[in-house]
């Protein structure tokens, strides 16, 4: 008998709200547990090695970073409690409402997304252990379809966030692990991007990203004063991990598979 791989996909929440009832592969869990009040229904990132009070920063990040130190299975998978993988191709009507996107301007903002309120007809479609075993039996990883930018990830990137930020970046990727650096320059160079640091990956991938993955965000925490960022930029960690989370696909080149991503834009359950 083939043996099933050990699956869990941990969904990151960050407040106190509605809870979807899926396979039971994936493992609801409070990324900063340690800032949320009043939390007594899921597990949280503040047990064990953590770095939960940091989630201002991190944003899901103090998640994973928990899932790496204090969780052990075959397959680890990061969402996020609106956002998950599909496989089955997109509904007819869906299909067809993207094309209103072209004259709208949305088709490159929406590309590989699936914005829906119907949770009913989209809940059963969350990707789920079956497909996941069969995809893994063909691919290294599974990763969010990539975001169709306007500009490149550099422009794009200083179209919203501080310029500075990257050239710190590539300053310790140049001193912390120079072999990265084509991999680097070819993303902030490129037009696609795989966003929300989501993936579903087979251990040894896992841990050997984990490790670089936190080693260099790190690194780029001691050099920067996190009383500069306030409200949205707060999240300059999350937002750094992102682009390096590219940069780590880019340099390995493993055999992957990209998937739709649904987007629950509000939860009505019947």
């Amino acid at each position: 008998m083939t043996k099933v791989p050990d699956i869990k996909i941990y969904c990151f929440h960050y407040k106190n709200g509605q809870i979807i009832n899926i396979d039971p592969i994936y493992q609801p869990l409070m990324a900063g547990n340690a800032l949320v009040s009043g939390n007594q229904i899921i597990p949280g990132d503040d047990t064990g090695e953590n770095i939960s009070a940091k989630n201002s920063f991190y944003s899901e990040l103090t998640g994973i970073y928990w899932v790496w130190k204090n969780t052990s299975q075959e397959i680890t998978g990061s969402c996020h409690y609106r956002r998950f993988f599909t496989a089955p191709a997109e509904p007819f009507l869906y299909r067809l409402k993207r094309l209103l996107y072209y004259p709208a301007g949305l088709y490159k903002k929406r590309f590989g997304l699936i914005y829906t309120k119907n949770t009913s007809l989209f809940v059963p479609r969350i990707l789920n252990q079956l497909e996941i075993n069969t995809l893994l039996s063909q691919y290294d990883a599974i990763l969010p379809q990539a975001r169709k930018l306007k500009y490149t990830v550099e422009t794009h990137y200083s179209r919203y966030h501080d310029i500075a930020d990257l050239n710190l970046l590539k300053s310790i990727i140049s001193e912390k692990c120079p072999e990265y650096l084509d991999a680097f320059n070819s993303v902030l160079k490129g037009k696609r991007l795989y966003a929300n640091n989501m993936f579903i990956m087979k251990d040894e991938h896992f841990q050997e990203f984990m490790s670089w993955w936190f080693d260099v965000l790190f690194e780029f925490e001691r050099r920067i004063d996190l009383n500069n960022y306030t409200d949205y930029q707060k999240r300059i960690l999350g937002f750094i991990a992102e682009r390096l989370l590219n940069v780590w696909f880019q340099k390995k080149q493993l055999n992957c598979v990209e998937l739709p991503v649904i987007y629950f834009k509000k939860f009505k359950f019947e």
